[in-house]
């Protein structure tokens, strides 16, 4: 029986908290293209850049040299993280059509937030 090794971590690319990230960034994109222009316009730009800031921040603080650095900015991706939470959950209350994918998206988002929080605590 063979075991294979977890690939080794060269980038920020490489953790699967990133990924995941970035696949909620994809979710919340689509949802914000399935609203109204309105709505589109007034909350979408705003929740666009909560989701793009959590994979961005966990890039920025791999990037850094200091343990500490990496903490602040992972903090940061959290914080985004409690702001698409409640960004979304106003979508959902004002737009049942994408309450589905809403509900789907926060799953994920709940999912990135323990495994920073996991992240944070090891560092």
């Amino acid at each position: 029986m063979s075991h294979e090794s977890p690939s080794p971590i060269r980038g920020y690319r490489d953790l699967i908290v990133w990924q995941k990230a970035m696949k909620l960034r994809r979710r919340v994109y689509l949802i914000v293209t399935a609203l109204p222009p309105q709505d589109r316009f007034e909350i979408g730009s705003q929740v666009l850049r909560a989701a793009v800031s959590i994979p961005s921040n966990i890039a920025e603080g791999h990037a850094r040299l200091h343990r500490q650095d990496y903490k602040q900015f992972l903090s940061i991706a959290g914080g985004s993280a409690g702001e698409l939470d409640t960004q979304l959950v106003a979508i959902a209350q004002d737009n049942p059509s994408v309450l589905a994918a809403v509900k789907s998206a926060l799953s994920l988002l709940s999912e990135v937030q323990r495994m920073l929080t996991a992240i944070i605590k090891k560092l």
